[in-house]
């Protein structure tokens, strides 16, 4: 049997340039998938929950049932069917609505 095809000599100049385009497709892909990685990292390392105070003190024989927070203040609604407004930074009573 006689073989046709005619295979074309390999131009060594072409592999080279293939092997160049093929290097830097790479090291592209690697860099970008660790810039979107980095991104995610920045973008949601803040996504944790809102800032929440260390401690709330509530007034005696109350139990808290909801908390909610504001710009500066935060409120607990208690079982007694009242809403308790704190001052963020300070910690200090602000307000005191009875539910009805």
């Amino acid at each position: 049997m006689a073989d046709n095809s005619h295979e074309q000599p390999v131009d060594a100049g072409t592999v080279k340039y293939l092997r160049i385009l093929v290097t830097v497709l790479t090291a592209t892909m690697i860099l970008g998938f660790i810039v979107i990685v980095v991104l995610f990292v920045i973008r949601f390392s803040d996504a944790f929950g809102p800032k929440l105070p260390d401690v709330i003190t509530l007034p005696d024989g109350t139990t808290p049932t909801a908390f909610t927070k504001g710009a500066d203040w935060y409120a607990v609604v208690t079982s007694d069917d009242r809403i308790l407004i704190f001052d963020l930074d300070s910690g200090v009573l602000r307000q005191t609505l009875q539910v009805e």
